[in-house]
């Protein structure tokens, strides 16, 4: 059995059957909780919440060393780095609020300050004689070589906790993600459940500094909601989507990681969100690539059809090589050009159907028919029998067999 599908089958041993589950965990709650950032039109938060957390890392470590410990306690650097990312977030939220700049504004201002503190306070602390600075660097793009059991448990658990409040927020999150005025006309502390999003996005973020690194773990937030997209059409169903995307790509990043230990945990993770946006965008079935040139050559077909046909009510020649071959193919024309009986009745119809829309603008005088005929629209699917008639009372002679 190949070292990867040991990895798959969680058979690569213990840490990594952990590392394997957690990544997978926090891939879910990724997903799930980018999902209300991308839906508000807010994916650069997920961005300054990232590299907001840099200066808690070399604080915590700092404070640690301090109080005699070495450092590198994990819970401890996350702590710290969740106390900077919040208070990146209420800089943002002070910013937009009370001064007149924009969202996008206040966040390039505390990415940019904060990031800048985090560096200068890591080159401290690699200048430090007292702890173990070494691999700090790690909260950069993540890894998991030496990770601990402990590490992999906090990671797992901070995943399922970070899940379970999305699932518990995603009602109000939903409405504010979409209509904030909305949102407070129902009864709903907008300011609050934005807050809460915020937080929600920043405990992943935390989760995810060791396992993917702070400058990936935006991606594990906003690929998947993105390549959801392609596949419904409703917000509840893009939340679920995302975060089975998420959850995938964590599961088979860190599996590939586990199996080839040479390779970094993180941007494999990254790649196979970005393998799974790729897919998405070629193949998704109403929004994909495909689909829609799959549409763009049926509606093709429909125009050359109806144009043929109305050039052979016309009695003019078709000289458009596609046009007589979807004609012949279809059995309305021979291949000399003269049509068929089949093709001079589609032919007579078709024309006649041009008479009744323009009778029907003039009668119903709906300012959408005209959207919605586009000339390729069968009539009998927007009008009823009896109006139908109509038209044709209008149009003079005896309505056709059938009354369509």
């Amino acid at each position: 059995m190949s070292p990867f599908l040991d990895a798959l089958l969680l058979s690569a041993g213990y840490n990594a059957a952990l590392v394997t589950v957690g990544a997978a965990l926090l891939g879910i709650a990724a997903g799930a909780t980018g999902t209300f950032l991308f839906l508000a039109k807010r994916a650069l938060v997920s961005d300054a919440v990232a590299h907001a957390t840099l200066p808690g890392v070399g604080l915590a470590f700092i404070a640690m060393v301090a109080m005699g410990g070495d450092g590198r306690s994990l819970p401890g650097l996350l702590a710290g780095s969740a106390a900077s990312a919040w208070a990146g977030l209420l800089a943002i939220e002070w910013i937009t609020r009370r001064t007149r700049l924009k969202e996008d504004a206040a966040i390039g201002a505390v990415l940019g300050v904060f990031f800048g503190l985090g560096v200068v306070l890591l080159t401290v602390v690699q200048t430090m004689g007292a702890g173990r600075q070494a691999g700090l660097e790690e909260f950069l793009l993540g890894a998991t070589a030496g990770m601990l059991f402990a590490d992999g448990v906090t990671i797992a658990a901070g995943g399922a906790l970070a899940l379970a409040a999305a699932w518990a927020l995603r009602r109000p999150m939903t409405l504010v993600a979409f209509d904030r005025d909305y949102a407070a006309a129902r009864g709903y502390d907008v300011r609050r459940v934005d807050l809460a999003m915020m937080a929600l996005v920043m405990g992943v973020t935390v989760i995810g500094l060791k396992l993917v690194g702070l400058i990936l773990i935006v991606a594990l937030l906003i690929v998947p909601p993105v390549a959801a997209r392609f596949w419904t059409e409703r917000a509840g169903g893009v939340v679920w989507i995302a975060g089975a995307i998420g959850g995938a790509s964590g599961y088979i990043g860190a599996a590939a990681s586990a199996a080839a230990p040479d390779l970094p945990t993180g941007p494999i993770i990254v790649l196979v969100a970005a393998g799974i946006f790729a897919l998405s965008l070629l193949f998704a079935p109403a929004r994909g690539v495909a689909a829609a040139g799959a549409r763009h050559r049926r509606f093709q077909r429909r125009v050359h059809r109806r144009q043929g046909l109305l050039a052979l009510a016309h009695g003019d020649a078709i000289r458009e090589p596609y046009t007589l071959r979807l004609l012949t193919r279809e059995g309305l024309i021979r291949p000399d050009g003269v049509p068929t009986a089949a093709g001079r009745a589609q032919a007579a119809k078709v024309a006649r159907d041009e008479r009744r829309w323009a009778v029907a603008r003039e009668l119903f005088r709906d300012a959408d028919l005209a959207g919605r005929h586009a000339g390729l629209t069968p009539i009998e699917t927007i009008f009823t029998a009896d109006e139908i008639a109509e038209i044709d009372r209008r149009l003079g002679g005896p309505a056709p067999a059938g009354g369509a």
